[in-house]
């Protein structure tokens, strides 16, 4: 069993807001096989509490402004903000400092676990402009 279409749209579109909040070492890991409770996890990072929390405002205000909506039945940790949890069903979004991502090593618990491919769009280079035909050549 593999996490859902809908699992995917939603931690896809989670993990661009996190990196558009410049969120570290983004990770979504497919835990169908292995939980009944959810299908997916997203483990991101930043260096410091206020990020953690403006990254987490960030998903959050990204998800209820899909075209099918998804509100978190759940937030916790956001108080200390050192670590804190969205839980929407499907998917559970976990946002560490830096600190806590490297002790707790989710990614190291779930290792075994097949990973659903996330690249920032921002990293992605553009594509080079086709021709138009309106180029001067080398020689004029």
């Amino acid at each position: 069993m593999t996490a859902t279409d809908r699992t995917r749209e939603l931690a896809l579109a989670a993990a661009q807001a996190a990196a558009d909040k410049k969120a570290q070492d983004i990770v979504i890991i497919d835990v169908s096989d292995q939980l009944v409770i959810t299908d997916a996890f997203l483990i991101a990072s930043a260096p410091n509490e206020r990020q953690v929390l403006a990254i987490v405002d960030a998903i959050e205000e990204r998800l209820v402004n899909l075209p099918e909506k998804a509100k978190p039945v759940r937030r916790e940790g956001e108080r200390g903000g050192r670590w804190v949890l969205l839980d929407y069903v499907d998917l559970v979004v976990h946002i560490q400092h830096a600190e806590e991502r490297e002790f707790y090593a989710l990614d190291r618990l779930w290792k075994d676990c097949p990973t659903i491919p996330f690249l920032d769009r921002d990293l992605v280079p553009a594509a080079p402009a086709a021709p138009t035909g309106n180029e001067a050549s080398p020689t004029e």
